[in-house]
């Protein structure tokens, strides 16, 4: 514990944002990280408990009082050392975790949580600049070979682990670029695609080898899927190639609206839009990218897929942003004694919404409108429960003027045709199904196939993925050799 009396004595101290009228003309990050004498004091607010409900709140379980008790005493490369002993990428969760480990922190339940997405944020970016992070190439190969299928973070966790521990790791990413969702689902601003070309370097320096622009089985017809791939690769080729088969795709078959008017000229998927930026960022030239420069902008969905389509669009200059969300407005302030040390219901403003956007709750998309094939407007109706059924308020309906509509209503399922390809049974859900707490860990139905990250268990955060790629890297590891020293 670094100061006995520090969460006495020191105010949470939240990082800084540039100015939204600056950040708003770049693409760039606009976090600005504590200073090391901020970390330090940051850190000094934390109890070290004796049950340290931070540790349980991580998907990743990081060891959070020892790197904090690290900070305060200035030994960052053992923080380091500390941090990356849980979480392969901390770089990535310091940027865009929602933090579960706060809203788990005992100081939370009177008070303002310690910072620690905050401190690992420091740390991380600490240990690039000093060049503490270097490759760890396995001391011994053990002649297995692995083919891991989808490059997000929990490809990439399990990769790195598996390489780590001297097996021959293939990536296969239908993609141009390695990173999935990481590369084409989050915005530069919120995390600049760099980051994950050092880890990309770190792992070629393990041995891990990258194969882009490949396809595993087939992609449907109709779906808006980012997809680059020139080459084809069989189900039955992996297999019969590689001792073991990794699947750790991202969930990326959208939510649909099936309302009137759904085929119009300017309704599109959440996920046709931001990927089309990211790569227009990274230097490609697009024929027809969907823009809102000059448009009436309204993004269907509240959560964070729905804030990064607010910020792009006004990164592009929209005319006006409007958020919708059917959910009723959740209240300000959480009812902790309720809700801690798990995940409050509250309302939640990102740096997006500062930026410029109206929010709208209960609210439910009836129709959209257009003129000679093109959007042009969509009907709404009010919304609110009775008797546990949602119903329209009469009276409610209104008409909102919109040039581009933006569906960000979540994720249903995998692509399916990957999982078909492989013979992998489903859960009920349209996921791969796979036990995580057995000696069949990770294992599908199929021999020697493995499952992980969203793939297996369904839209969600980074970190959970990391942590699925993690365990399924043991898993896998002990299949291969009988045993594994790879953390659970």
């Amino acid at each position: 514990m670094g100061k006995v009396t520090g969460f006495l004595e020191f105010e949470r101290l939240e990082e800084g944002y540039e100015p939204p009228q600056a950040r708003l003309k770049t693409w760039k990050e606009f976090v600005i990280t504590l200073a090391e004498d901020q970390a330090k004091v940051q850190s000094a607010r934390c109890m070290d408990c004796g049950t340290p409900f931070c540790n349980s709140g991580c998907p990743v379980n990081n060891i959070i009082p020892d790197f904090n008790d690290l900070v305060f005493q200035g030994d960052w490369k053992n923080a380091i050392e500390v941090l990356h002993q849980t979480n392969n990428f901390p770089e990535f969760t310091g940027r865009v975790c929602p933090a579960p480990c706060e809203a788990a922190c005992t100081l939370n339940v009177n008070d303002d949580a310690v910072g620690i997405k905050s401190i690992e944020h420091a740390i991380i970016d600490r240990a690039w600049a000093e060049g503490w992070v270097m490759p760890m190439p396995a001391a011994v190969q053990t002649g297995k070979t692995v083919a891991v299928v989808g490059s997000g973070p929990a490809g990439l966790a399990a990769a790195q682990q598996l390489a780590r521990a001297g097996h021959a790791v293939t990536v296969f990413e239908k993609n141009s670029r390695i990173g999935g969702l990481l590369r084409y689902g989050i915005p530069d601003f919120k995390m600049e695609k760099n980051h994950i070309d050092r880890r990309i370097a770190q792992m070629q320096a393990e041995g891990v080898v990258f194969r882009t622009s490949v396809l595993v089985g087939a992609m449907p017809a109709d779906t808006k899927i980012t997809n680059d791939a020139k080459e084809t690769v069989s189900a039955d080729e992996l297999k019969a190639q590689f001792d073991a088969v990794v699947l750790t795709g991202g969930s990326e078959i959208s939510r649909d609206l099936p309302v009137p008017g759904r085929d119009l000229d300017g309704v599109h998927y959440a996920m046709e839009f931001l990927p089309q930026q990211n790569k227009v960022v990274a230097g490609d030239k697009l024929k027809k990218q969907i823009r809102a420069d000059g448009k009436h902008v309204i993004v269907i969905g509240g959560g964070d897929t729905g804030s990064d389509c607010v910020g792009t669009s006004n990164r592009h200059g929209a005319a006006s942003v409007t958020q919708f969300e059917l959910m009723p407005q959740p209240p300000e302030v959480e009812d902790k004694p309720l809700t801690w040390p798990y995940w409050p219901y509250k309302l939640r403003t990102s740096s997006s919404h500062e930026e410029g956007c109206e929010r709208t709750f209960a609210i439910a998309t009836k129709e959209f409108v257009g003129s000679k094939g093109k959007l042009t407007a969509l009907k709404t109706v009010q919304v609110q429960w009775q008797g546990g059924k949602m119903v329209e308020v009469p009276g409610s309906e209104k008409e909102y003027k919109a040039d581009l509509v933006l569906l960000a209503m979540g994720f249903t399922a995998p692509v399916p045709t990957v999982l078909d390809a492989f013979g992998v049974e489903l859960d009920n859900r349209g996921n791969a199904k796979a036990p995580t707490e057995s000696t069949a860990a990770y294992k599908t139905n199929v021999a020697k196939v493995f499952a992980a990250g969203d793939m297996r268990r369904g839209q969600s955060l980074v970190v959970w993925a990391i942590r699925e790629g993690r365990q399924a890297a043991r898993a896998v590891d002990e299949f291969l050799m009988g045993s594994s020293t790879l953390p659970r």
